[in-house]
């Protein structure tokens, strides 16, 4: 029993199938200006358009846009597949749909790339895909830097710059009810877990102090004055305020244990 979706005003369920061999004796002829056979062909291959647009679920783009994009990467396949190779349609036809779909969500976000670069990084996702076709394995920066004729730092730039953006937000994986997103794995040298804690027990300490003495130590290292500064605001001489300062600062080391 075939599962029935409905996108872009399409029942899945009821489109039809076709043979390899009915696949390509149609595409010769859609090739060739006949008009029902390009929509007999097309419509026969709306479902691995579909299958291709599930992969991209959830991304903040409508279905229905994406699968309509989907069948323009499905019409260029048609238009540039050649059926005098040995090779199924749909290995051909899923690079270019998926191709035309992250184009369209590349182009539409809010993070702008020159127009240069990102043809620059498509033609370096095309070279990608002949070298992995041919080499039957993963192509490294290196060889598309070779077949493009330029520096490997400019690939991967380009490569980068398309990238999709990642929130902080998203999650990384689930450890029970534990969810652990990206912001967690990230660190920053100048915000140790130390000094934070450190930091909150200075802070616990300087409000246990008497009010003269947080005024003093608030007056000195926040707002950078002078004793003698200091003793004229507060109202008591220098050498008071030297030997509360004092005092303060050991009850502080004291409670932080530093």
């Amino acid at each position: 029993m075939k599962t029935r979706v409905e996108i872009s005003g399409i029942d899945t369920a009821a489109l039809p199938t076709l043979s390899h061999e009915e696949g390509m004796a149609l595409l010769k002829k859609a090739q060739s200006g006949d008009k029902n056979a390009h929509e007999r062909f097309v419509t026969a291959n709306l479902r691995l358009v579909l299958s291709i647009v599930q992969r991209f679920y959830g991304r903040k783009a409508c279905a229905d846009d994406l699968f309509q994009v989907g069948c323009v990467g499905l019409i260029k396949a048609m238009k540039n597949f050649n059926t005098d190779f040995n090779l199924r349609f749909s290995t051909y036809a899923v690079p270019m749909i998926i191709g035309e779909i992250r184009r369209f969500l590349r182009d539409s976000s809010a993070l702008r790339v020159s127009r240069s670069l990102r043809d620059r990084a498509y033609k370096a996702l095309q070279i990608r895909h002949d070298l992995e076709t041919t080499g039957n394995k993963e192509a490294t920066c290196e060889e598309i830097a070779a077949c493009m004729e330029l520096p490997v730092r400019d690939v991967t730039y380009a490569l980068d710059a398309i990238a999709d953006p990642v929130s902080l937000y998203d999650p990384v994986y689930h450890d029970g009810d534990e969810t652990v997103m990206v912001m967690d794995q990230i660190s920053d040298a100048r915000y140790d877990s130390e000094r934070w804690i450190g930091n909150i027990a200075v802070g616990e300490a300087m409000d246990r102090l008497p009010e003269r003495e947080r005024k003093i130590l608030s007056l000195r290292f926040y707002e950078g004055k002078t004793q003698m500064e200091v003793s004229e605001e507060i109202g008591i001489s220098q050498a008071q305020v030297s030997r509360l300062e004092k005092n303060a600062i050991k009850q502080l080391r004291n409670a932080v244990d530093i």
